[in-house]
């Protein structure tokens, strides 16, 4: 059994095991995060940029979802994105990873409903023990 299977509780089948949507421009950020969190038995889809996260968010609105989201994109620098992924998904916890995390920062971000906020350079086990967490509160992505 994987530490994902063991850190999710069990749904009984009903709500599979939430798919990381990763949102960071960084190539070498994206593959570290993305085989450490497919390592950990969590489904991964990557953005490289705020219109290919739109994109996978359409792609994706059946699923259970948690998001990693750089702040600075090459096409988004505010808190746009956060604000879009949050009122297209609620029920999705975003985690926020940034250089730019200063008090501020983290203040607004966590107004703008990220579930945290991460700064870089960061350890890749802390992130994934953050997706784990999240786990616990990622809720379905449908209604009954």
């Amino acid at each position: 059994m994987t530490r994902a299977a063991e850190n999710c509780p069990d749904t009984g089948g009903f709500l599979p095991r939430p798919t990381v949507l990763l949102v960071d421009d960084e190539p070498l950020i994206r593959w570290s995060l993305g085989e450490a969190i497919r390592e950990a038995g969590f489904g991964v889809r990557m953005a490289a940029s705020g219109a290919d996260a739109q994109e996978a968010l359409a792609a994706l609105e059946s699923q259970r979802l948690i998001v990693l989201l750089d702040l600075r994109l090459p096409d988004v620098v505010d808190l746009s994105l956060l604000e879009t992924l949050r009122s297209r998904r609620p029920d999705a916890p975003v985690l926020v990873l940034s250089a730019w995390a200063s008090a501020d920062v983290v203040d607004a971000v966590l107004k703008a409903g990220a579930a945290k906020v991460m700064k870089k350079p960061f350890d890749v086990a802390s992130v994934v023990t953050a997706v784990r967490d999240a786990c616990q509160v990622a809720g379905p992505a449908y209604t009954f």
